[in-house]
Order: structure tokens, then C-alpha cells, then sequence
């Protein structure tokens, strides 16, 4: 029995973006472990035989550990032969991918890749906003919010200071630190947007400034997983255009 282990990108969350080597790694996988965000409709191309295991993992709510995954993928690579580890978005883009990589192959087992639609630029580009436009952005910078520690990372600090945009991850709970920085640094109208479960039929859109996007975050009854993305492309979306036409009005 050939033992594997393929790392698959499930993309943002919509199963359509899902890429066509990551569905025939599912459908050839004899075990998948899935975390929390990958959209459950993607399993359904899995094999009736599969052993499908939910090791997903949200803020609060942790149902594996890290080194328990590692050790459920050897585990089942040895039980089972190919088995596939489902991550949401891309599996290099904080989802501690290259550690189950890493952790295999001291196994000996094969490690295959298959990169994933990032969330980071897939959900700003199903509103219509992208993260780098002439004249507008020249770069962007994806971060998250949440450190290992749990504290908020020092990097948005340095973003805030840039032109760039900032597309933070895991950071809902860290939005009023994050709004506080930018007020500091006298850019309390800077754009900002939150999209909640992003590229699904039940996503939240709220659009404002650091002065008011906690206020019509809570009015909105947001919750994670969201993304936030800072910066003035975020003025290129149309709920941001027509509140200047109000304003102007």
C-alpha cells in the first residue's frame, strides 16, 4: 500500500472554487481530514469508502490540536494509504501547511501540494474590490490579526503606515485594537470593509471608515469568519461610493 498525504486548498468557501486537481484529490482519497471551513458540499465528490474525519478549527472552539492533526495524518497514511488534508483557502496561507508537510516527510511519506483560492484575495475580488489598481494601490499586505500568543500582531502597526492595502485575517476580534491604530496615526477615515463568510449565499457586507466600521459591525451582528480589508480600493465598492453621494447630496 503506497502511503500519502496531498495538502488541498479548498479555496474561499464557494465549492465552485474549488480547483480541478484539488476535486480529483478528493475523489481518489481513501481519507480526508477537513477543517471547519471548507464548504461541506465538497465531500460529496469523495469516495462512499473514505473515512471523513472534521479536525476543523475555530477561534474558541478548537476541536483538534495541532500536533494531533499531524499525528491523525500519519496515523490514517499508514491505515488508509492516500489520504487528503482539506484546508480552507490555501494551505501556505496561515494554514500551518508547510508544518504537516514537514511533519510527514520526517515519516517518510510522501507530501503533494495542491495550492488553494486564497480568501485573501478571492473575497475582496467577489465584491469587486481589488488589492493592487493603478493610481490607487501599489501593493498589499495579507496579515493576521491573532498571534500565536494571542496577542495582536505588531505588523498591522507597521501596514497602518504604509499606502498599501491590508488585507487582515482573524481579526474580528481585534477590530476596535485595529480601528485604535489607524486612529492614532490620524487616519480615522481610512476605508475599511468586513465581509463575513465571503463568496457564500449567506455572506455579510458592512462598509465604512475606522471612525464608524465597529458601529455598523455590531449594528450588522457580524460574526467570523470575516476578513477585513483596509485601504482605498475598498472605495472602488459601490455600497462606498453611494454613501458619498449621500454625504455630497
Amino acid at each position: 500500500m503506497k502511503r500519502k498525504i496531498t495538502l488541498v486548498g479548498a479555496g474561499p468557501g464557494d465549492p465552485e472554487l474549488l480547483t480541478v486537481k484539488g476535486l480529483r484529490a478528493i475523489e481518489n482519497a481513501d481519507a480526508i481530514l477537513y477543517d471547519a471551513l471548507v464548504n461541506p458540499d465538497m465531500l460529496k465528490h469523495a469516495s462512499p469508502n473514505a473515512k471523513l474525519v472534521c479536525v476543523g478549527k475555530r477561534a474558541g472552539k478548537h476541536s483538534f490540536k495541532q500536533d494531533e492533526i499531524q499525528l491523525l495524518l500519519v496515523r490514517y497514511a499508514y491505515e488508509y494509504g492516500h489520504v487528503v488534508r482539506l484546508k480552507g483557502g490555501d494551505p501556505f496561507v496561515f494554514g500551518r501547511g508547510y508544518e504537516e508537510l514537514e511533519y510527514a516527510r520526517a515519516f517518510d511519506i510522501d507530501v503533494e501540494v495542491i495550492p488553494g483560492i486564497s480568501s485573501a484575495i478571492a473575497v475582496p475580488a467577489s465584491q469587486n474590490i481589488p488589492v493592487t489598481c493603478r493610481n490607487v494601490s501599489e501593493s498589499f499586505w495579507v496579515l493576521t490579526a491573532t498571534t500565536k500568543s494571542g496577542k495582536l500582531s505588531e505588523d498591522i502597526s507597521l501596514a497602518a503606515r504604509s499606502t498599501a492595502t491590508l488585507v487582515i485575517l482573524m481579526g474580528m476580534r481585534k477590530l476596535p485594537d485595529i480601528t485604535r491604530i489607524f486612529k492614532n496615526l490620524k487616519k480615522s477615515k481610512m476605508p475599511v470593509m468586513v465581509i463575513q463568510n465571503g463568496t457564500l449565499p449567506d455572506e455579510k457586507v458592512v462598509v465604512g471608515t475606522m471612525d464608524d466600521i465597529e458601529s455598523k459591525v455590531a449594528e450588522a451582528k457580524m460574526g467570523t469568519p470575516a476578513l477585513i480589508v483596509v485601504g482605498y480600493t475598498v472605495t472602488l465598492h459601490p455600497a462606498f461610493i453611494e454613501k458619498v453621494k449621500s454625504a455630497i447630496a
